[in-house]
């Protein structure tokens, strides 16, 4: 899981830079000027209610999802939120809006750039698989997924949606999984955030994706065992392009909640999310620290995203997300300084309440939440951790795995998958012709086939990387033991799939010392790490790594 999807392949930081701009304006804006909210209705309002309340603030609904309770609104009104928070039908408004860019660099997933003295190689080669960059996922072989695919390499009926950035159907490992009629781009670009549009809608088509971080994640769940790149944990799935996430990496409110609901209606069976929901790390009820708009906006986005998951959980959607690369005990979250993220105020010191805060959606209801590990099969340094929320663990990367090895601090400990070679060229990895520059040779890869036709790879770490592992055994599970369900339905109960994933998942004992010192890795003491639990179950690894072989032949016990 990560923030800012969009990565740039430069040499330091401070070269990132980009000029601030604006979008949206400040709480003293005069009237003329336009703003954008998402407002959620308050438990049993009705829509007619909800509506006349937006009205009577000074709203004009733009769209609406009645099912939760969810609008889109823009006002002049600068009292607009005041006023939505006031009225009795309302819980709150939760403002879209930025005032500037972010680095095209994830310091997580994308450490490997940034570590000037990173030892670059190749790794350990782990014998010819079926395409031919698969020596290089060790992440299939941990989970036993090449093992899978024998006996269950997925059902072209069940499909996954990738609650991205957008999904690039134009690769070549990606094409022939995708399902173009089930797709849909929720989130249209915002100039001042994410560049010029590239289309005069500002919708790009479904089956794009300009930030690159949803393709790799579809990638890792089901890159096609085609001969050809590199194949995913279930290579015969189909892949849905669900995108609510900007391409330059925010994920808002509306956009989030309008895909959950596609994909309950559309009755899609499995879904990957692998960020959080803008412009709050933790979304607070009434924190002290936050002001009476922000305590109403964020009980707003809590109460819409919990009825958008529990909507699609219900329609038969499995929900899978990435735990968060924070290095925290989200049963005991540290001081958050980053929120809000975006908006004209700045981030500010805020203490965490556990009982009242919730990181979002990993922490909602019927999410299963995947910590991530590396090759050694430890927790990642970056990985959130605790008893709380942690559901499974999976192969997620970590350039700093294997100290006192000479492994240590290679791209080959992270996750390689699929990208958008336009991404690649905007970052300058590739060069105009499609060619890998020097010195980039060690974390993108290029596979072209006789008709010149090529596909892209990279390397990434990051719980982003570890959900979809457990996305792909989700499908697998379904694609294996899955019903028909009226003329043209076919799927398995989400309570059913999560209770199979953990009961089938590798269980691994919390280390000794179960206090977690990563110092080694030259990480400071705020990384410490304490795994608390027993072998079934603990804080680092939930009920276990994710084995996709025992979940394709392991007999299915009934639903509790």
């Amino acid at each position: 899981m990560s923030k800012r999807f969009t990565v740039g392949v430069v040499a330091t930081a401070a070269a990132l830079a980009l000029t601030v701009t604006g979008l949206g304006v400040p709480a003293s804006a005069g009237p003329s000027d336009l703003r954008t909210f998402t407002v959620v209705a308050e438990d049993g309002v009705s829509a007619d209610a909800a509506i006349a309340a937006i009205r009577a603030a000074g709203g004009t609904v733009v769209s609406r999802s009645d099912e939760v309770g969810v609008y889109q609104v823009t006002t002049d009104r600068a009292d607009f939120a005041t006023k939505a928070t006031s009225a009795a039908a309302l819980i709150g408004a939760a403002e879209e809006k930025a005032i500037g860019r972010k680095p095209r660099l994830d310091r997580v997933e994308q450490e490997h750039l940034l570590a000037a003295t990173a030892a670059k190689g190749a790794g350990k080669q782990r014998g010819k698989k079926l395409d031919p960059l698969d020596d290089k996922l060790w992440g299939l072989e941990m989970i036993r997924a090449d093992k899978a695919r024998k006996v269950e390499p997925g059902d072209r009926r069940v499909t996954v949606g990738v609650l991205d950035t957008g999904v690039d159907a134009s690769h070549p490992d990606i094409a022939p999984n995708f399902n173009w009629a089930l797709s849909r781009n929720f989130a249209p670009d915002i100039p001042e955030i994410d560049g010029e549009c590239e289309v005069a809608s500002c919708l790009d088509p479904a089956g794009t994706d300009d930030g690159g971080h949803g393709t790799h994640v579809a990638g890792t769940i089901g890159a096609a065992a085609n001969g050809f790149g590199l194949s995913g944990v279930a290579p015969k799935v189909s892949l849905v392009n669900l995108k609510g996430g900007q391409d330059s990496g925010y994920f808002f409110l509306n956009p989030v909640v309008n895909a959950l609901l596609h994909a309950g209606r559309s009755g899609l069976d499995v879904v990957n999310m692998s960020f959080y929901v803008d412009p709050w790390l933790y979304n607070c009820t009434a924190n002290p620290a936050d002001s009476p708009e922000a305590q109403a906006a964020q009980r707003a986005t809590i109460r819409a995203m919990k009825r958008a998951l529990t909507f699609a959980h219900n329609r038969g959607v499995t929900l899978v997300g990435a735990l968060g690369n924070n290095h925290e005990d989200l049963g005991d979250p540290r001081t958050d300084v980053s929120s809000p993220n975006y908006g004209d105020v700045a981030p500010y010191p805020r203490e965490i309440d556990n009982d009242s805060c919730w990181d979002l959606p990993t922490e909602g209801p019927h999410v299963i939440s995947v910590s991530s590990v590396g090759p050694s099969g430890q927790k990642a340094d970056y990985s959130n951790y605790g008893t709380e929320q942690t559901a499974v663990a999976a192969p997620g990367g970590w350039f700093r795995d294997g100290f006192g090895t000479d492994t240590f601090r290679t791209d080959a400990n992270m996750i390689l998958s699929t990208y958008p070679k336009k991404v690649l060229q905007e970052e300058g990895a590739v060069d105009e012709d499609g060619n890998i520059v020097a010195g980039a040779e060690t974390f993108v890869f290029k596979e072209c086939k006789a008709n010149g036709e090529c596909g892209y790879y990279t390397y990434l770490q990051g719980t982003s990387m570890a959900a979809p592992h457990a996305s792909g055994v989700a499908a697998l599970i379904v694609s294996r033991y899955g019903k028909q369900q009226g003329r043209d339905g076919y799927g398995m109960a989400p309570d059913l799939v999560e209770q199979h994933l953990r009961r089938t998942a590798a269980e691994r004992a919390c280390p000794e010392p179960r206090l977690v010192s990563y110092a080694n890795e030259g990480r400071p003491a705020e990384f410490d790490a304490y795994c608390d639990g027993s072998r079934s179950f603990n804080g680092f690894y939930g009920h276990g790594i994710i084995d996709a072989y025992a979940a394709v032949t392991a007999p299915l016990k009934p639903g509790r």
